[in-house]
Protein backbone atom coordinates (compact mmCIF):
# COMPACT_ATOMS: atom_id res chain seq x y z
CA UNK A 1 0.00 0.00 0.00
CA UNK A 2 1.36 3.53 -1.05
CA UNK A 3 1.90 5.77 1.99
CA UNK A 4 0.52 9.36 1.27
CA UNK A 5 1.84 12.64 2.64
CA UNK A 6 -2.33 13.22 4.23
CA UNK A 7 -1.63 9.69 5.68
CA UNK A 8 1.40 10.00 7.59
CA UNK A 9 0.00 13.91 8.57
CA UNK A 10 -3.68 12.32 10.44
CA UNK A 11 -1.09 10.19 11.79
CA UNK A 12 1.19 12.80 12.93
CA UNK A 13 -1.57 14.91 13.86
CA UNK A 14 -2.79 11.77 16.24
CA UNK A 15 0.00 11.16 18.06
CA UNK A 16 2.60 14.15 17.91
CA UNK A 17 4.83 11.78 16.44
CA UNK A 18 7.58 12.94 14.38
CA UNK A 19 7.66 13.08 10.48
CA UNK A 20 9.49 10.15 9.91
CA UNK A 21 8.31 7.87 12.43
CA UNK A 22 5.03 8.31 11.18
CA UNK A 23 6.02 7.30 7.83
CA UNK A 24 7.51 4.51 9.21
CA UNK A 25 4.87 3.09 11.55
CA UNK A 26 2.73 3.43 9.11
CA UNK A 27 4.76 1.20 6.16
CA UNK A 28 5.05 -1.24 9.03
CA UNK A 29 1.58 -1.74 9.85
CA UNK A 30 0.63 -1.73 5.41
CA UNK A 31 -0.93 1.85 6.22
CA UNK A 32 -3.38 0.70 9.05
CA UNK A 33 -4.01 3.64 10.87
CA UNK A 34 -4.69 2.62 14.57
CA UNK A 35 -2.29 -0.34 14.36
CA UNK A 36 0.63 2.61 13.96
CA UNK A 37 -1.18 4.38 16.67
CA UNK A 38 -0.25 1.33 18.78
CA UNK A 39 2.98 0.39 17.29
CA UNK A 40 4.25 4.64 17.97
CA UNK A 41 2.44 4.07 21.52
CA UNK A 42 4.65 1.08 22.71
CA UNK A 43 8.13 2.53 21.30
CA UNK A 44 6.56 5.44 23.41
CA UNK A 45 6.57 3.55 26.12
CA UNK A 46 9.61 1.62 25.76
CA UNK A 47 11.83 4.96 25.73
CA UNK A 48 9.99 6.13 28.33
CA UNK A 49 11.32 3.04 30.42
CA UNK A 50 14.74 3.49 29.03
CA UNK A 51 14.97 6.98 30.62
CA UNK A 52 13.40 6.11 34.01
CA UNK A 53 16.22 6.02 36.06
CA UNK A 54 17.84 9.30 34.71
CA UNK A 55 17.87 12.30 37.11
CA UNK A 56 15.75 14.80 36.53
CA UNK A 57 16.55 18.50 37.74
CA UNK A 58 15.64 20.81 35.40
CA UNK A 59 12.12 21.81 34.80
CA UNK A 60 8.77 24.20 35.07
CA UNK A 61 6.36 25.01 37.75
CA UNK A 62 3.19 25.45 35.95
CA UNK A 63 -0.21 27.29 37.19
CA UNK A 64 -4.17 27.16 35.77
CA UNK A 65 -6.19 29.66 37.49
CA UNK A 66 -9.92 28.87 36.49
CA UNK A 67 -12.17 31.50 34.93
CA UNK A 68 -13.70 33.21 38.24
CA UNK A 69 -10.42 32.63 40.24
CA UNK A 70 -11.96 30.34 42.51
CA UNK A 71 -9.99 27.63 41.61
CA UNK A 72 -6.19 26.59 41.06
CA UNK A 73 -3.52 24.68 40.60
CA UNK A 74 0.42 24.59 40.54
CA UNK A 75 2.23 21.73 39.50
CA UNK A 76 5.64 20.74 39.45
CA UNK A 77 7.13 19.16 35.94
CA UNK A 78 11.22 17.86 35.59
CA UNK A 79 13.09 17.02 32.78
CA UNK A 80 17.06 16.71 32.49
CA UNK A 81 17.79 19.61 30.57
CA UNK A 82 16.92 23.51 30.63
CA UNK A 83 16.51 23.17 26.56
CA UNK A 84 13.68 21.07 26.96
CA UNK A 85 12.26 22.62 29.80
CA UNK A 86 11.54 25.43 27.52
CA UNK A 87 10.29 23.75 24.90
CA UNK A 88 6.80 24.75 23.26
CA UNK A 89 5.57 20.73 23.79
CA UNK A 90 7.07 20.52 27.17
CA UNK A 91 5.55 23.87 28.44
CA UNK A 92 2.09 22.60 26.90
CA UNK A 93 2.28 19.53 28.63
CA UNK A 94 2.63 21.03 31.72
CA UNK A 95 0.20 23.87 31.42
CA UNK A 96 -2.62 20.24 30.11
CA UNK A 97 -1.85 18.64 33.02
CA UNK A 98 -2.30 21.69 35.79
CA UNK A 99 -5.72 22.42 34.05
CA UNK A 100 -6.07 18.67 34.41
CA UNK A 101 -5.59 18.59 38.04
CA UNK A 102 -8.02 21.44 38.17
CA UNK A 103 -10.90 19.66 35.92
CA UNK A 104 -10.56 15.80 37.52
CA UNK A 105 -9.49 16.81 41.48
CA UNK A 106 -6.82 13.87 41.53
CA UNK A 107 -5.80 12.78 45.27
CA UNK A 108 -1.72 12.56 44.65
CA UNK A 109 0.58 11.87 41.22
CA UNK A 110 1.17 7.98 41.68
CA UNK A 111 -1.16 5.58 42.88
CA UNK A 112 1.80 4.99 45.79
CA UNK A 113 1.49 8.41 47.00
CA UNK A 114 -2.54 7.76 47.93
CA UNK A 115 -2.13 8.05 51.65
CA UNK A 116 -2.49 4.80 53.41
CA UNK A 117 -5.55 5.23 55.16
CA UNK A 118 -7.56 6.19 52.83
CA UNK A 119 -6.89 3.57 50.78
CA UNK A 120 -7.74 1.34 53.91
CA UNK A 121 -11.22 3.15 54.75
CA UNK A 122 -12.01 2.69 51.40
CA UNK A 123 -11.41 -0.99 51.21
CA UNK A 124 -13.12 -1.16 54.23
CA UNK A 125 -16.78 0.17 52.75
CA UNK A 126 -15.66 -1.99 49.75
CA UNK A 127 -15.97 -4.77 51.79
CA UNK A 128 -18.91 -4.02 53.84
CA UNK A 129 -21.05 -3.59 50.38
CA UNK A 130 -19.64 -6.76 49.25
CA UNK A 131 -20.25 -8.83 52.79
CA UNK A 132 -24.39 -7.15 53.02
CA UNK A 133 -24.84 -8.23 49.40
CA UNK A 134 -24.26 -11.77 50.96
CA UNK A 135 -21.06 -12.56 49.45
CA UNK A 136 -18.66 -15.45 50.43
CA UNK A 137 -15.45 -14.23 51.83
CA UNK A 138 -13.41 -15.06 48.75
CA UNK A 139 -15.64 -13.59 46.18
CA UNK A 140 -15.75 -10.02 48.34
CA UNK A 141 -11.94 -10.22 48.88
CA UNK A 142 -11.79 -10.05 44.70
CA UNK A 143 -14.49 -7.16 44.53
CA UNK A 144 -12.55 -5.23 46.77
CA UNK A 145 -9.65 -6.13 44.72
CA UNK A 146 -11.24 -4.87 41.48
CA UNK A 147 -12.91 -1.71 43.35
CA UNK A 148 -9.48 -0.59 44.67
CA UNK A 149 -7.74 -0.52 41.09
CA UNK A 150 -10.71 1.34 40.14
CA UNK A 151 -10.24 3.85 43.05
CA UNK A 152 -6.35 3.77 42.27
CA UNK A 153 -7.43 4.95 38.49
CA UNK A 154 -9.95 7.45 39.50
CA UNK A 155 -7.40 8.87 42.44
CA UNK A 156 -4.12 8.68 41.09
CA UNK A 157 -2.86 11.56 38.39
CA UNK A 158 -0.93 9.42 35.88
CA UNK A 159 -3.88 6.73 35.55
CA UNK A 160 -6.38 9.43 34.85
CA UNK A 161 -7.93 9.71 31.28
CA UNK A 162 -6.72 12.77 30.06
CA UNK A 163 -10.18 14.92 30.00
CA UNK A 164 -9.23 16.53 26.78
CA UNK A 165 -9.36 13.31 25.07
CA UNK A 166 -10.31 10.29 27.48
CA UNK A 167 -8.77 7.35 25.04
CA UNK A 168 -5.28 8.45 26.42
CA UNK A 169 -4.39 8.71 30.40
CA UNK A 170 -1.95 11.47 31.30
CA UNK A 171 0.84 8.40 31.66
CA UNK A 172 0.15 8.35 27.67
CA UNK A 173 0.57 11.68 27.57
CA UNK A 174 3.96 12.01 29.80
CA UNK A 175 5.45 8.60 27.57
CA UNK A 176 5.09 10.04 24.24
CA UNK A 177 6.23 13.32 25.60
CA UNK A 178 9.25 11.43 26.65
CA UNK A 179 9.69 9.53 23.67
CA UNK A 180 9.33 12.67 21.27
CA UNK A 181 12.03 14.59 23.89
CA UNK A 182 14.15 11.54 24.47
CA UNK A 183 14.84 12.88 27.89
CA UNK A 184 13.27 11.42 31.42
CA UNK A 185 10.36 13.99 32.35
CA UNK A 186 8.12 13.25 35.79
CA UNK A 187 4.99 15.30 37.27
CA UNK A 188 6.75 15.71 40.67
CA UNK A 189 4.06 17.26 42.56
CA UNK A 190 0.88 19.29 42.65
CA UNK A 191 -1.47 21.80 44.92
CA UNK A 192 -5.11 22.44 43.57
CA UNK A 193 -6.51 25.43 45.69
CA UNK A 194 -9.89 25.80 45.37
CA UNK A 195 -12.00 28.79 47.71
CA UNK A 196 -13.87 27.65 50.31
CA UNK A 197 -12.97 24.20 50.40
CA UNK A 198 -10.84 22.40 53.46
CA UNK A 199 -7.16 22.02 52.48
Amino acid sequence: MKITSQMVKELRDKTNAGMMDCKKALGETAGDMEKAVDLLRQKGLAVAQKRAGRSTSEGVVQTYIHAGSKLGVMVEVNCETDFVAKTDDFQNFAKDVAMHIAAMNPVAVRREDIPKDLVAREAEIYKNQAMDAGKPENIAEKMVSGKLDKFYAECSLLEQKFVKNPDLSIQDLLNDLIAKMGENIAVKRFARFQVGADA
